[in-house]
């Protein structure tokens, strides 16, 4: 493909998702906030300072629904993302259509009834991290690390070898001792922040340490689907959407992925340009999104890709007089 290629875009569909946000909101009489990723995004400590941009405009409420679509990220982040949500409603509610994952199921504990469709899941928040000293894959990159995995290889060794032999003097030429001690604190850390999301609306202290440590403990993968029935098994207070609700959620979130769909322009083998919205924060009037926008350059002598010319940003659109404002969402 030639140098000079037209850059490829993804569509930015405000005036569709803006509509069925109104439509729901008459359904629930009350306000709703849309969190979304696409499979390459994640919860991050940036979106807790869009999702302020949002509520200043929603204000104090006595009870704010929240649509949640998200395959994770970063836990303290949804610690925050929670205790905002908290100091601008008295009720919060959870609206699970599809996948809650993660990070993103930590959010889901803050909510004081958590609503699922017939293909809404949770998982499990067993600890996994990203180090700089993690092993790489093929790709050059490096690989994330989760205590389950480390426990159950150790666990394996001891039961195939004699008990005399250390298995870690033979686990540190894959995986550093650094690592190991950051995912080990780790684990401490995610019981400690599903406790504190869930103290926002739970009383019972042993009932919210029981949950959290079942969740970061009991499950045999990271991300094993916690369906509707095991969520209210666990003791959260989860159940079944409403069909008119759960299909306008469909319509949208089909929307955000048309956002978020990859808008890859190739100009030879080892350069291109990518341009992907990631995040997604939207309620009544505004919409605040992460757009990827940047050159890749393959180097082959290190098999990986780099970047340059990276454009990338928040952005804002928000609707005035029936007019829509697009500008650059500034995070510091």
């Amino acid at each position: 493909m030639p140098e000079e290629a037209k850059i490829k875009e993804p569509p930015v569909l405000f005036r569709d998702t803006q509509s069925l946000i109104m439509k729901l909101e008459k359904l629930f009489d009350a306000p709703l906030i849309c969190y979304w990723n696409n499979p390459r995004g994640s919860i991050c400590a940036n979106d807790v300072i869009a999702l302020y941009e949002e509520l200043e405009k929603i204000g104090s409420r006595e009870r704010i629904y929240l649509f949640l679509k998200s395959d994770g990220g970063n836990g303290k982040a949804s610690l925050r993302f929670v205790s905002l949500l908290r100091q601008y409603c008295k009720e919060l509610i959870a609206l699970v259509p599809l996948e809650c994952s993660s990070a993103a199921t930590m959010v889901a504990l803050g909510a004081d009834e958590i609503h699922m469709g017939p293909m809404a899941h949770l998982s499990a928040v067993d600890t996994s991290l990203t180090h700089d000293l993690s092993p790489v894959d093929r790709d050059n990159d490096r690989v994330s690390v989760s205590l389950d995995e480390l426990t159950r290889v150790v666990k394996l060794w001891r039961q195939e070898n004699d008990d005399k032999k250390n298995p870690y003097q033979y686990l540190f030429n894959y995986v550093h001792p650094l690592v190991i001690g950051a995912v080990d604190r780790a684990e401490s850390l995610s019981i400690m922040l599903c406790k504190e999301i869930l103290s926002y609306h739970m009383d019972d202290k042993q009932k919210a340490i029981e949950i959290a440590e079942t969740l970061n403990s009991k499950y045999p993968s990271h991300g094993y689907p916690i369906l509707l029935n095991e969520a209210k098994s666990l003791g959260l207070n989860a159940r079944l959407m409403n069909s008119e609700i759960h299909q306008a959620l469909l319509e949208l979130n089909n929307l955000y992925s048309e956002m978020g769909q990859k808008a890859t322009t190739d100009f030879n083998e080892i350069k291109a340009h990518g341009n992907e919205i990631l995040n997604i924060l939207e309620a009544a009037n505004i919409q605040i999104y992460y757009q990827q926008d940047k050159d890749w350059f393959y180097r082959s002598e290190e098999r990986r890709w780099i970047t340059m010319n990276d454009e990338s940003s928040w952005r804002k659109n928000e609707m005035i007089d029936g007019e829509i404002r697009t500008s650059i969402f500034h995070v510091a």
